[in-house]
């Protein structure tokens, strides 16, 4: 009996704030406001805990209070290497590949510090069933990806649109903290994410990509 092995993280898993045009376009007028005042100067960062994976075709619970979550379609960088004050003309030699995610969240107000409880439910990361070497990407702007729910285009983005492309994220990251092998990096998400809810199918696509697969169910309460 064969068994089908998807790609799942070795390391640790960082998501990115506000790195779409769009989305920093729409909140401009809210960054300015206390108790921040002004836009960040560097990557918004957060993780997404082991708690939180969940594999191309597996089912995600969704808690029974939760009417509908966001839909976080991105494409996460994976390091082939310690990544340390990169330059930005060889960075992306320290990425092993590139591959779907899904960062779910329960829709929440905050932009600058996202909150755990939002983000962070268990298997609110659908992570795509394999990697695209980094040698068959070629330029991480030129991907494009599209969420379908339920058999329906919902969202489609861009990666040209990026406040900080791939090699400039991971260079400003790697300027304060060190990314060893294994761990991902996400490049953000952008503007207008779709909602979807318990019973909903979601595929994520992007040429060159293998396509993830979640269904959203129901919590089972005990």
């Amino acid at each position: 009996m064969s068994t089908t092995t998807f790609f799942m993280p070795s390391g640790t898993v960082y998501g990115v704030l506000l790195n779409f045009r769009g989305e920093v376009q729409a909140l401009a007028p809210h960054m300015s406001e206390p108790p921040y005042k002004a836009p960040p100067k560097a990557p918004v960062l957060y993780i997404k805990p082991a708690n939180t994976w969940s594999a191309h075709g597996a089912a995600i619970a969704v808690p029974a209070k939760v009417p509908q979550v966001e839909v976080g379609a991105t494409v996460a960088m994976v390091m082939g290497q310690d990544v340390q004050a990169e330059r930005v003309d060889t960075a992306l030699k320290s990425v092993a590949g590139y591959v779907l995610m899904n960062d779910l969240s329960i829709p929440h107000t905050s932009f600058y510090r996202p909150p755990v409880k939002y983000k962070c439910l268990d298997g609110f990361l659908g992570v795509g069933p394999a990697l695209m070497a980094a040698q068959a990407a070629g330029d991480p702007s030129h991907f494009a990806l599209q969420v379908h729910i339920n058999g329906v285009l919902k969202q489609s983005v861009g990666f040209a649109d990026l406040v900080r492309h791939a090699a400039q994220l991971l260079t400003e990251v790697s300027e304060f903290m060190t990314l060893r092998r294994g761990d991902v990096l996400m490049l953000g998400c952008d503007l207008g994410r779709p909602l979807a809810q318990a019973g909903d199918r979601i595929d994520i696509s992007a040429p060159g990509f293998a396509t993830l697969s979640n269904t959203l169910v129901a919590e089972e309460l005990a």
